[in-house]
Order: C-alpha cells, then structure tokens, then sequence
C-alpha cells in the first residue's frame, strides 16, 4: 500500500490553494448515507437543476462501490463564501487539484467538491454539461455524511446556525 506521506504534495497544494486544514486519510473513513441525498432533495435549491446535483450526480450506492476502489484521499476544508466568482475559482481550484495527481501518475485521481456547482447561472440539464473540465459533484451530492466523514478525519465542522455565520466547505480527492 502507498505511503501516505507520498500525497503530501496534495496537502500542501490545498492549503496553497486557501483551505484552513488538509490531509491525507484512509479513504475507508469517508462515510455515505442514503439520507444525505434527501437532504439535497428537500432542503437545497438544486435539487434537480444541476448536473452535479441529485438525482444527475452519483447515488450512494454507486459512491459506496466507488469509494471501495480507492485506498487513500486527500481531505480539505475552508472558509465558504457564497460569492460565485470565489466558488467557481474554489472548484477550478479542485479539478486542477485532480488533474495534477493524474499527471503525476495516479490515474484514478478523482475530486469531489463542495454545494452546487457555480458554473453556468442556469444548468440546463437536458444537454452535456458546458464546462465538464471543471464539474464534479459535490460530496453530499454523492451521498457522502460530510460530517461523519469530517469527524472521523479529526476535522472539526459544526453546523452554521445563522446566516451571519461563515459556513466551512469541504472536499476531497480520492486517490490510488
């Protein structure tokens, strides 16, 4: 099995990139629920109307089978900010994260981001995506409990109770 510290880069290019913590995880510890994606279906505005949304992104079953071949994954967190501009930057940010590790030899290199994608003002669904370089689905679209998932990483995420509050997103690359 690969040593952990050979994804060190990745690490260190997160916090590069603006997240407040990172590191490398067994990918056994990301957790996924079948109740994360009712979560997106009465509760997120985009449910339905994006690509890397529900009922479009990947189920949790298909996250689960998914997620058994991989060993390792880089997890990040950082600050949000509902700011498109600053989310579309966020997830060119994540797809180029991605492409290094696949240019660096690790071809299952696979990112999972954060809320809905920021792309296009309005997704149309009924095409292939526009911007496929940069899309991915978003952890909890993909069923994945991010806050069991934070947890099990020593990742401290609590829920933002207040609009007021900065809420804190969180990604991962999967890697092999």
């Amino acid at each position: 099995m690969a040593s952990p510290a050979k994804f060190q880069k990745y690490v260190k290019l997160a916090l590069a990139g603006g997240a407040d913590v990172a590191k490398v995880i067994p990918a056994r510890l990301v957790r996924t629920g079948e109740w994360v994606r009712l979560k997106c279906q009465f509760g997120c505005s985009g449910y339905n109307k994006r690509l890397c949304c529900p009922p479009y992104s990947p189920t949790p079953e298909t996250t689960r089978k998914m997620l058994a071949e991989y060993r390792w994954a880089v997890i990040f967190a950082y600050k949000g900010n509902e700011d498109r501009a600053a989310r579309r930057k966020m997830q060119r940010f994540l797809a180029g994260l991605e492409r290094i590790a696949f240019l660096d030899g690790y071809y299952k290199a696979f990112a999972l981001g954060a809320g809905p994608c920021r792309f296009c003002r309005v997704c149309d669904t009924t095409r292939r995506c526009r911007f496929p370089e940069y899309a991915r689905p978003a952890m909890e679209a993909a069923g994945i409990d991010v806050y069991a998932t934070c947890r099990n990483a020593g990742i401290k995420l609590e829920v933002a109770t207040d609009r007021n509050q900065i809420p804190r997103y969180v990604s991962l690359l999967l890697l092999d």
